[in-house]
């Protein structure tokens, strides 16, 4: 028997769980008996009763373990966490909100089983999905192809299968700022894409605001490559340039020809906005990559955990009609 195991953050998201636990149930009887699902909730300081529910179904089922983060440390970290305390053949991440459906799984275990070592999905669309998130999206991966090493595909999402080798891997990777699916991405490993419609959300709002997305997508364009750096050096270049070749105009008119009559003050705001024009956009942009080696060198934790309830790995997964039926009611 070979065991998966979901890992799902959350956030604020009492409305959604039990709906998304009668979910693995179904998709357990899918996946038939040579699998055992387990479900590893991770609690990103929520302030609602998520870590109650948690509580409870890890209580009556066997196969659910949480951990309850001391605060909210992002869901970045949230999955890192959870990746952290894996110990199974395969795990899959996904969502608490349903709009990562839970039925595409036995698809993705189909595709582990011929040998791919990650199955991730790509969204086709999303109900209800605003303009500025849409838009959002594409310019990101637009610019992060364009200016980094590696490339990410457009539209991919968290949804994902990770083999035992990836989540190995993936444990060794010690940043703080971090975007999750981009560090797999990196790695390479034999991928599959399975391509998905996204239903609108079970309840409840989407955790991800605007502020915290494009924090996520900085944060990533800095991370996976030295481009924005190296910008300060083409901004200086032409700056540089540009004011150059006006101060030599202006020598050679104040020389030889005295059609535009500069000022000497003229001569002294030219030079000034060379200088100051290379130094304060190098500045910008070394500042923010030593904001990241600030964060690097002092090396606090990823994130805290306040407590956890781990599943019990000699009883079989109480995913078993009975329970379903229970569920159901």
């Amino acid at each position: 028997m070979k065991n998966i195991t979901l890992v799902v953050p959350v956030h604020n998201e009492e409305k959604n769980i039990r709906e998304f636990f009668k979910e693995t149930v179904k998709t357990s009887e899918r996946l038939g008996p040579d699998y055992e699902l387990s479900v590893l909730f991770v609690d990103d300081g929520s302030r609602d009763n998520s870590v109650n529910i948690l509580e409870s179904l890890s209580r009556e089922y066997d196969n659910v373990g949480y951990l309850e983060l001391s605060r909210n440390f992002g869901k970045e970290a949230a999955l890192s966490a959870g990746v952290d305390n894996l110990d199974c053949d395969a795990a899959i991440i996904l969502d608490a909100d349903l709009q990562h459906p839970l039925y595409y799984i036995p698809q993705f275990v189909r595709k582990w089983e011929q040998g791919y070592d990650i199955v991730a999905t790509k969204r086709r669309s999303i109900k209800k999905q605003p303009l500025a998130r849409r838009l959002g999206s594409f310019l990101f991966y637009r610019i992060l192809n364009t200016i980094s090493e590696f490339k990410m595909e457009p539209g991919t999402t968290d949804f994902r299968l990770l083999d035992r080798k990836v989540i190995d891997a993936l444990k060794d990777f010690k940043e703080k700022n971090r975007m999750v699916r981009g560090l797999i991405d990196w790695m390479g490993y034999k991928k599959v894409f399975i391509e998905f419609d996204a239903p609108k959300r079970n309840d409840g709002v989407a955790g991800y605001s605007y502020k915290k997305l494009f924090r996520l997508a900085f944060n990533s364009l800095i991370s996976f490559s030295l481009f924005p750096l190296r910008i300060a050096g083409y901004l200086g270049l032409l700056i540089s340039t540009t004011f150059g070749a006006l101060l030599m105009f202006m020598i050679v008119d104040k020389l030889l020809f005295m059609q535009f009559g500069f000022t000497p003050l003229s001569f002294v705001v030219v030079a000034n906005a060379i200088f100051c024009g290379i130094i304060l956009s190098s500045l910008g942009l070394v500042a923010l990559y030593i904001g990241h080696i600030h964060e690097e060198v002092v090396d606090r934790p990823l994130y805290l955990v306040r407590r956890q309830k781990k599943f019990n790995k000699n009883r079989r997964s109480v995913v078993l009609p009975e329970a379903a039926a229970l569920l159901m009611k």
